[in-house]
């Protein structure tokens, strides 16, 4: 399998520098809500047919990696 993180991409131009998948204007925080909701990769796959499975699992190895962090402090609102 290929390095799932190579899928995506952060570029200033493309969706005000959020990461998304190959640079496609998906932002993978959009791909993560729609998992989230509870959205199966075949049906994401059905709706956006231009991604590929392998884009839908590197949107959550990316998340993964985000939450791998040594400690989280709150922030005071």
């Amino acid at each position: 399998m290929e390095n799932l993180a190579s899928r995506i991409s952060i570029d200033p131009e493309i969706c005000h520098g959020k990461p998304t998948i190959r640079g496609l204007r998906y932002p993978v925080e959009n791909i993560l809500e729609l998992m989230a909701s509870g959205m199966t990769i075949e049906e994401l796959i059905a709706d956006y047919p231009d991604l590929e499975r392998e884009d839908f699992l590197a949107c959550l190895d990316y998340a993964s990696k985000l939450v791998q962090v040594k400690s989280i402090h709150k922030i005071a609102s």
